[in-house]
């Protein structure tokens, strides 16, 4: 896996720089990303992309995080930035943690959405049941489940038919590339590397998100010095998508130059 693989990307608006990059969750694609780019500022250039394995980027059967943490670090210098502010979903918040790790020059602000530096001791195990019941029932097998990981149902009750379409784009993920995802997450542990993280870093969580809970959001929190940690009330795992203006204005002083706190905020949609 020491291969850089060149990633299928948007650049979204063009404008200030450094750009704002966004990094998507496990199966989906940059695509998801248009609730919260309709709230950025639009004097910004953002930058979305599909990570190695997703949607139009290459397919590959083995990679790690930090494999795709290089892909991105790599299509940023492509496009002729050597600095941006990483902002990861999921898996694309493991792939931002890894880039501000691996990358530290070019990282000057980091956003950790639904998020984790560890999914557990057993994660390699869990990961692995999650890749082999796709493996043996196909992509479509995990859909429904993942609905309602995703969203509250007040959400999904409103917004059906946005979410039946990234629920398009989860079953037509390339099936050996998440697979090679699913073990690349459950082997990812960064945590010994999070007290070096020196970028301004704000740290948000759906509360009720059951994939990367609070708990894990507040780990982040306290490991990376003067992270801000961000509470999204009511809301489920892919809060850009469920609350999209809070989830911008959360992530706005990472562009803005805003003094940053360190306590926890509750914000309410």
């Amino acid at each position: 896996g020491t291969t850089v693989v060149r990633l299928a990307i948007t650049v979204e608006m063009h404008g200030a720089s450094p750009p704002i990059v966004l990094l998507h969750s496990l199966a989906l694609d940059r695509s998801m990303w248009s609730p919260l780019i309709d709230e950025l500022d639009p004097a910004r250039t953002v930058i979305t992309m599909d990570l190695r394995g997703h949607g139009r980027s290459p397919t590959h059967d083995s990679f790690t995080i930090e494999d795709m943490a290089d892909d991105v670090a790599d299509t940023v210098g492509f496009l002729g930035h050597d600095q941006a502010v990483v902002v990861g979903l999921s898996m694309g918040g493991c792939v931002a943690l890894a880039v501000a790790i691996r990358h530290r020059s070019l990282v000057t602000g980091l956003g950790l959405i639904d998020t984790t530096a560890w999914y557990g001791p057993d994660a390699p195990e869990r990961w692995a049941e999650r890749a082999t019941k796709a493996q043996e029932q196909g992509m479509a097998s995990l859909s429904q489940f993942q609905l309602e990981r995703w969203f509250g149902p007040e959400f999904l009750a409103a917004n059906r038919e946005s979410a039946e379409v990234l629920l398009d784009v989860f079953a037509k993920n390339h099936l050996d590339s998440y697979v090679a995802a699913c073990h690349a997450m459950g082997a990812f542990d960064a945590r010994a590397e999070l007290g070096a993280i020196a970028a301004p870093t704000v740290v948000i969580v759906g509360e009720l998100d059951p994939a990367t809970s609070p708990e894990h959001a507040d780990r982040l929190h306290q490991a990376i010095p003067g992270s801000t940690l961000n509470v999204i009330a009511g809301a489920k795992h892919l809060t850009p998508v469920e609350c999209p203006a809070a989830v911008a204005a959360l992530l706005a002083p990472l562009w803005t130059g805003s003094p940053r706190r360190g306590e926890t905020d509750e914000t309410h949609r």
